[in-house]
């Protein structure tokens, strides 16, 4: 519901992509094997930030998209 509500334009397929690279080069960078779930996360802000567009609603709430991502990340299971 919240995305229908404030969104006009979400993140696509690239956005996807560029945040599991993004989690395994964080991963590596701190010598771990592996990205874990807190990499996804520490990188969910700055990959997705630009990539979604509010709709009207959204703008005239003042709901920025950092709010919907936050609001998305409280959503889902660590």
């Amino acid at each position: 519901a919240m995305v229908s509500e404030y969104l006009a334009y979400g993140a696509g397929p690239r956005a996807s992509q560029f945040l599991i690279l993004g989690a395994k080069t964080r991963a590596l960078l701190d010598g771990r094997p592996a990205a874990a779930v807190e990499d996804v996360r520490a990188l969910a802000r700055p990959v997705l930030q630009h990539r979604l567009i509010p709709n009207f609603h959204a703008e005239a709430e003042g709901i920025r998209p950092i709010y919907l991502i936050e609001r998305l990340l409280d959503t889902v299971r660590s």
